[in-house]
């Protein structure tokens, strides 16, 4: 067992590590550098809920936990600068001098994307980040959105039932499209004329300014603000090469969250793993699900006293232009898909995808229908990805539940 751990970030991952790490009842020294200079906080709302929270929410409220009470030391506003490894242990570059201990947790979290070039476009990430484009927006200003994703999505829904004049461009050719694919994202095309945000899909971006931005095809988006929502990307590259690192920045873990080709008091957790699954295969971070729960098996494995890992199944929430979303699961793109009830109505829909051929379901996508999430959530409970009737599972009369097959 590590005398002392020293964890890289603070957020929802770090947190719950350090407070898995107490409960497996390690008493050792445990040291948090965090890189934003606040608490830890939720950042879910940071866009689900940009203008009517101004403030962030803390997660000694919303989870319970106070990593200032848990761990020996707490700096937030000490970011890591490199990191070294041997057999013996770490040792954690920062500003201010090495952090040395016998194992470390890498949580840093992830970056949002600009693009070079787009230097004047806002992004969305941190509270610092929310605090400049509520800055920004209002009624009867424009805000043009480059990406029709989770994120933007959210926002232009958010600004818009503001009074915000919202313009959302794509370069898809549909909203989502890398999330659900195209033919699903299509279905969510109507709701943006619907909650009064124009949406231009097929659109390429070819230069922002802090104005305007403009299309390959000469169309000029006058703007008050422009917000990058093209994706985030592991916050890893304070490692350099001190970590074999994904061609996405992410770090390769097993099921006890240490990352493959390194010492094993070497751990990473949150959206810098790709872990592996046994029901989904590889899944990268991003999923909220993942950061609140797999810290467990991570503690339980670093003191010694390994248990059984959770195989948490990917799972995202939205809440986007006055619409409920859940995705369960990980959509392939040569899936075949269901639909069960009718985009077209208020009545809410569900789309299941299927290994192409097969009653084998990857994933389930509810909207506004929360009588199949509780079902949805539980299909991907099991050691395996489940197997439905597809005829049954496209009846909207009957419970999902009742589609599955033993």
């Amino acid at each position: 067992m590590p005398r002392d751990v020293v964890v890289v970030g603070a957020g929802l991952a770090a947190t719950q590590t350090v407070a898995a790490l107490r409960e497996r009842g390690f008493d050792g020294r445990v040291v948090v550098l965090g890189a934003e200079g606040v608490a830890p906080y939720d950042r879910p709302p940071l866009s689900k809920h940009l203008l009517d929270r101004p403030g962030p929410t803390w997660l000694t409220d919303e989870i319970g936990t106070d990593v200032t009470v848990l761990a020996d030391e707490v700096h937030l506003d000490r970011p890591a600068r490199g990191l070294r490894v041997d057999a013996a242990g770490v040792a954690v570059g920062t500003d201010t001098g090495e952090v040395t201990a016998d194992a470390v947790v890498v949580a840093s979290g992830a970056r949002a994307v600009r693009p070079a070039g787009w230097e004047a476009a806002l992004t969305l990430h941190t509270a610092a980040d929310a605090d400049r484009l509520r800055a920004t927006v209002g009624p009867g200003r424009r805000l043009v959105v480059v990406g029709a994703g989770w994120i933007g999505a959210e926002v232009a829904g958010v600004v818009a039932a503001a009074g915000g004049e919202v313009t959302v461009v794509e370069a898809a050719a549909s909203p989502l499209s890398v999330a659900l694919g195209t033919a699903v994202g299509a279905l969510t095309v109507p709701w943006y004329a619907r909650a009064g945000v124009r949406l231009v899909t097929g659109a390429q971006v070819v230069e922002v300014r802090p104005d305007a931005v403009r299309l390959a095809d000469g169309t000029v988006l006058a703007a008050d603000a422009v917000l990058a929502a093209v994706g985030a990307r592991p916050a890893t590259a304070w490692l350099g090469d001190a970590l074999p690192r994904e061609p996405d920045g992410s770090l390769r873990v097993d099921a006890s969250l240490a990352v493959v080709g390194a010492p094993r008091h070497v751990r990473a957790v949150g959206d810098v793993a790709l872990r592996r699954s046994a029901r989904h295969g590889w899944v990268p971070g991003g999923h909220w699900d993942g950061a609140l729960r797999t810290p467990a098996a991570l503690a339980a494995d670093l003191v010694g006293d390994p248990a059984p890992a959770e195989d948490v199944a990917p799972y995202v929430f939205s809440t986007q232009l006055g619409h409920e979303l859940a995705l369960f699961g990980l959509p392939g793109a040569a899936d075949d898909v269901e639909l069960r009830g009718d985009p077209a109505d208020d009545a809410g829909w569900t789309a299941l995808w299927f290994r192409p051929g097969t009653g084998t379901c990857t994933a389930v996508l509810t909207v506004d229908r929360p009588r199949d999430v509780g079902a949805a959530r539980r299909l991907f409970a099991g050691a395996a990805l489940p197997r439905l009737d597809r005829g049954l599972a496209r009846d909207a009369g009957r419970a999902l539940r009742e589609a599955a097959l033993a």
